[in-house]
């Protein structure tokens, strides 16, 4: 299939990538939050919780952006 067939140049990786960018928005507002509960609260294991949540704001966008290299390079493949 050609770009012309498509409507418009790279729209489904385009969509694709705005759906994982929410995604990853979402998650890591969600975790933010945790994280500031986990601070705030004192509760057993609130500190492991807390370096989990830390990290996770780290991996969790790399994550996403492995994912999206290795999606584009395996639907580049596929052409």
């Amino acid at each position: 299939m050609n770009k012309n067939q498509t409507g418009s140049p790279g729209g489904s990786y385009r969509k694709v990538k705005q759906a994982a960018a929410w995604i990853c928005i979402l998650s890591l507002i969600a975790l933010y939050i945790a994280t500031f509960l986990t601070a705030i609260l004192d509760a057993p294991g609130s500190g492991t919780l807390f370096r989990t949540c830390l990290g996770a704001t780290i991996v969790l966008p790399t994550l996403l952006w492995m994912y999206l290299w290795l999606y584009r390079r395996l639907r580049d493949r596929d052409r």
